[in-house]
């Protein structure tokens, strides 16, 4: 058993480490899943401008993926439809009324020129291994953008989930130029369904914010719904519509939808309501209002990490440094290089060094003569020239040595060294490298991605008040019906949020929602369950004939159970919620047969709680028990 324990607590922790590392939770530096960077790619590899069938690349990305081609296709859905790194030809389905995609077989993608400029460069990116072995896929990409943000993620891992919500292209670039040069940023989301946004509960992406739709009023009975919350579809949101209208929330005449392209619901309002008094309505009770929460969790360094987006912009920053400064000192080798071969090649040639080895027989022979004679000439050059050199030197041919033109050669020498002080200019400021980098960005995709949630301050919606309504609730003695809609000659006056108390003569009572019309037996009274009216009541022992009074309030209750006021075996004799409750008591014959009258003014009588037994007013019998003053009496 003890092994089967540890068994199961080493195979369930492997199981959680999964996946949070490789399924379900983004990485800091390319804000990808797994099967997100798998995707990408493959596109990369298969990259030649022109657009690919989905399902072939479903196919292709399936040698790196071990999970199926479902989950492969869903993903790439999803990732067109962030709109940054894909291009995207055909039905990939609608974010704004949630229809979805077609067959793979059908649509097509690409990478996009952003992905193609900002996420890849072989030269710098670590592989592994694939799943089987016989691919190498990356570990991360050298995203140069801040991904993650720009396109927000969710997961939900074992014991873990992350919920980042989109951020505006062009503001993020501009918050990353910020921090390089030390200022103060400040970014908040954006997202691709537009809306208007709070965002005064963000808190760096540790909070929430508040969204509304676009509404427009077309005119004063017709309201029409241009941008909806990010999160809910056209779908969802008229269903939202329609159960507050069936809840008795709103009133609505008609709802009808329009959208294709651009979101357009219209909502006509009956007579007697108007656009503008339903904007508060709509917000409160249905999906024009909702509060996005979001929780910042990321993969950095083998391990989850809970930041914030701050923090997540600076480190994209900080890794932008990084591989810029990888990739110019690749740069910089490579034209060193370039230079020495150039020079390397001018002096074999210039100096007529291949003459010394046409008569030699050996390559043994052949290589130590050029070693022998390009020594003479080692300052010119930046190393010393290798067997590998040597070799290609011997494959230059002879007509491309006839034809050689020692000044082009020079000018091509005097351009790479040009080239090379600026490489080398930029290694010594890479940060200043880095902000031009983002400048240039910025300026060639930022008109791409405009802002599409409008940033404005959200009053907060009370919705007890904009549906509470006051009310007259009947009671008809005669017949024992209660509602809204009986004309009784008691009336009630309260809110539809009230509860109301029904007290009945056999000593029970409860708690109930106020019905429209409802049938009660045996009602003594009728009281709105405010928590604060004083009940009076008298009831006789039905054994003893002996009265007993008590005043209480009815402060705790669960709806419609019944609980007690007065003994069993006993009956009610008065009840009342007057102010000034005055009984008279007639009591039976005495022994010289004489009736005895008393009168009792009960608030001299102590509150009590209602289930406490009545003060006993009097030690004999009563015959009858009379009010001489009261409100609502039995």
């Amino acid at each position: 058993m003890d092994d089967l324990k540890h068994q199961m607590k080493d195979h369930f922790l492997q199981y959680a480490s999964y996946v949070i590392l490789d399924r379900a939770i983004p990485h800091a530096i390319d804000g990808l899943k797994p099967v997100q960077r798998r995707i990408l790619e493959i596109l990369w590899r298969q990259h030649d401008d022109k657009l690919h069938k989905v399902a072939n690349i479903v196919g292709q990305t399936m040698q790196l993926h071990p999970h199926g081609d479902a989950p492969i296709y869903e993903a790439l859905i999803t990732l067109a439809n962030k709109g940054y790194v894909l291009d995207k030809q055909g039905n990939f389905g609608n974010i704004y009324t949630g229809d979805p995609a077609a067959a793979a077989r059908y649509i097509e993608t690409r990478l996009s020129p952003l992905a193609r400029e900002t996420l890849f460069n072989p030269d710098i990116t670590e592989k592994i291994p694939s799943y089987d072995g016989r691919n190498a896929e990356p570990v991360v990409l050298p995203a140069k953008i801040p991904l993650l943000l720009m396109q927000g993620a969710d997961g939900i891992a074992v014991g873990m989930a992350t919920h980042i919500l989109p951020h505006n292209f062009s503001e993020l670039i501009e918050a990353e130029i910020a921090y390089l040069e030390g200022k103060n940023f400040k970014i908040f989301p954006d997202f691709p369904t537009g809306g208007i946004m709070d965002k005064s509960l963000y808190d760096k992406g540790k909070g929430k914010v508040k969204l509304r739709v676009k509404i427009e009023i077309k005119d004063p009975k017709t309201l029409v719904i241009r941008e909806i919350c990010y999160g809910t579809t056209t779908e969802s949101l008229i269903r939202s519509i329609d159960e507050a209208a069936k809840r008795g929330k709103i009133k609505i005449e008609a709802i009808n939808d329009y959208t294709s392209r651009d979101v357009e619901i219209e909502i006509k309002l009956p007579r007697g309501q108007y656009a503008e008094e339903m904007l508060d309505a709509l917000y409160g009770f249905t999906e024009c209002e909702v509060t996005l929460s979001s929780q910042v969790i990321l993969i950095k360094d083998g391990m989850p990490w809970e930041t914030d987006v701050n923090e997540i912009l600076a480190y994209n920053a900080t890794k932008l440094m990084e591989f810029l400064k990888m990739e110019l000192t690749i740069e910089r080798d490579r034209l060193l290089e370039k230079i020495f071969y150039k020079t390397l090649e001018r002096i074999f040639i210039e100096k007529r060094i291949y003459k010394k080895i046409e008569t030699l027989k050996t390559l043994e022979g052949i290589h130590k003569t050029l070693e022998e004679s390009f020594k003479p000439y080692r300052k010119k050059l930046l190393r010393e020239p290798t067997l590998e050199d040597r070799e290609k030197l011997l494959q230059i041919p002879i007509r491309r040595i006839s034809q050689f033109d020692i000044d082009k050669n020079k000018e091509e020498i005097t351009l790479f060294e040009e080239t090379l002080a600026q490489v080398e200019k930029s290694l010594k400021n890479v940060k200043k490298y880095a902000i031009d980098y983002l400048k240039k960005l910025l300026a060639k995709f930022g008109a791409d991605y405009p802002r599409k949630t409008r940033i404005k301050a959200i009053e907060e919606i009370d919705r007890r008040a904009i549906e509470t309504k006051d009310i007259k609730v009947g009671f008809d003695p005669e017949t024992g019906f209660i509602g809204t809609k009986i004309s009784g000659p008691i009336q009630l006056s309260c809110t539809n949020f009230d509860k109301i108390l029904v007290f009945y003569k056999d000593g029970t009572y409860k708690a109930t929602n106020i019905p429209e019309k409802q049938y009660f037996e045996g009602v003594a009274l009728l009281e709105i369950a405010d928590k604060k009216t004083i009940i009076n009541i008298a009831y006789k022992n039905k054994a003893t004939k002996q009265v007993f009074a008590k005043r209480f309030i009815v402060d705790k209750f669960i709806l419609d159970k019944t609980y007690r006021y007065f003994e069993e075996n006993s009956e009610l004799e008065y009840i009342s919620t007057s102010p000034q409750p005055t009984i008279e008591l007639l009591f039976a014959k005495n022994a010289k047969g004489k009736q005895e009258k008393m009168l009792f003014a009960l608030k001299d009588i102590p509150q009590k709680a209602v289930h406490t037994k009545g003060l006993r007013l009097s030690p004999q019998k009563v015959k009858k028990v009379t009010p001489i003053e009261g409100k609502r009496t039995k």
